[in-house]
């Protein structure tokens, strides 16, 4: 991860900025979203590359491209999360009171 992390910091600062960028500007919908049937078919496939990470079962290069994927991926999602919670803490300050 130290390797990841020295060699890549432009790429994964620059996951997160996205991240923080698209949380920020998207629009808080309080929709469907998706089913709970996906819901676990995405958690499921979440847990086995990350399980698969964990245990080195891809070696080389892909297991490599893996790692540094998953790092990318958990820094957008923080980003994300982070400029939304801004976004909603900015506008939720400047609005009237009722």
């Amino acid at each position: 991860m130290a390797n990841l992390t020295t060699f890549y910091w432009g790429w994964l600062l620059a996951s997160v900025l996205l991240g923080f960028g698209m949380g920020w500007i998207s629009v808080v919908q309080h929709g469907e979203g998706i089913s709970r049937k996906w819901r676990w078919a995405l958690s499921a496939l979440v847990a086995a590359l990350v399980a698969a990470a964990l245990a080195r079962v891809v070696p080389g290069r892909f297991g490599y491209w893996l790692d540094l994927g998953l790092i990318m991926f958990a820094l957008y999602l923080c980003g994300c999360a982070v400029g939304s919670w801004l976004r909603d803490w900015v506008v939720s300050r400047s609005a009237p009171p009722a």
